[in-house]
């Protein structure tokens, strides 16, 4: 009895205890439910992006215009040309051909006239046989291409004029091709002692002009010389002043001008490129 007692009155104990928790937990959600929703956090305005900033500059006379971004740095600035250069500043004060801002040297370059089809392949023949006669070494067939008065000249610089008063490479006529022809075919000829040959390749053939007596061309050429275990190699243009016969063409002038006359080699030109 006494422990019924004791429970009832835990109970009782209980009640007054659970309805202040549920009328602290009504007035919570009624002043939650009285408050404002917040709202979410605005974000910054950004910043209008920075205006380029111009400033003149010069560097060796030539007027620029730098334009620099901020943040960019040094590395981001860009430069733009506003002018034309007063001097020649950094690799043309030492070599104006070194220099991307050196101006191309350029040849005057003849069109190529009308001729007819047979004239045309006439020529193209004529060049390709020259060029093998030259590979096979069949060196009387290739003097024997040139008129009496013909000449074979090789300029040092594609701005020579005058074969007669100016040095060149070669600059020889019929009798001196003929003392090269016997030098080289000599049996003590020391050039021609290693195993020694060419191979040449002709192409771009173009007819500058053409007359009742003559026929002016222009063409490119690419030459590969062995000697022993080494190879070198030879390009530019031909010119070839043609004379008209009854039995074919003959060369009144042949100016061969080397694309890479001026670099350096072992040794000297032994024959005809």
């Amino acid at each position: 009895m006494a422990t019924a007692k004791k429970l009832a009155a835990k109970a009782a104990a209980r009640k007054p205890a659970a309805k202040s928790a549920a009328k602290s937990a009504a007035k919570s959600a009624a002043k939650s439910a009285a408050r404002p929703a917040l709202k979410p956090a605005a974000k910054p305005a950004s910043k209008p992006a920075a205006k380029p900033v111009a400033r003149a500059s010069s560097v060796g006379g030539q007027k620029l215009k730098v334009v620099a971004e901020k943040g960019r740095g040094v590395h981001g600035q860009v430069i733009v040309a506003a002018g034309v250069a007063r001097g020649n500043t950094g690799a043309q004060r030492i070599a104006a051909d070194h220099s991307p801002r050196a101006a191309l040297r350029k040849a005057e370059v003849a069109h190529a006239a009308a001729a007819a089809a047979n004239t045309r392949q006439a020529v193209e023949q004529f060049l390709y046989h020259q060029s093998e006669l030259l590979d096979q070494q069949q060196w009387q067939a290739y003097i024997d291409l040139f008129a009496d008065e013909g000449i074979y000249w090789m300029p040092i610089l594609p701005e020579q004029k005058d074969w007669e008063s100016e040095p060149s490479i070669f600059a020889e006529d019929k009798d001196l091709m003929r003392v090269r022809m016997g030098r080289v075919t000599h049996p003590n000829a020391w050039s021609q002692a290693p195993m020694w040959a060419t191979n040449h390749l002709v192409g771009n053939i173009v007819i500058e002009s053409e007359t009742a007596k003559e026929v002016t061309v222009r063409s490119r050429f690419h030459m590969m010389e062995l000697r022993r275990d080494s190879v070198r190699h030879f390009g530019g243009t031909y010119r070839h002043r043609l004379a008209k016969r009854a039995d074919g063409f003959r060369i009144l002038m042949q100016r061969v001008d080397l694309f890479n006359g001026q670099a350096p080699f072992d040794y000297v030109l032994q024959v005809w490129v």
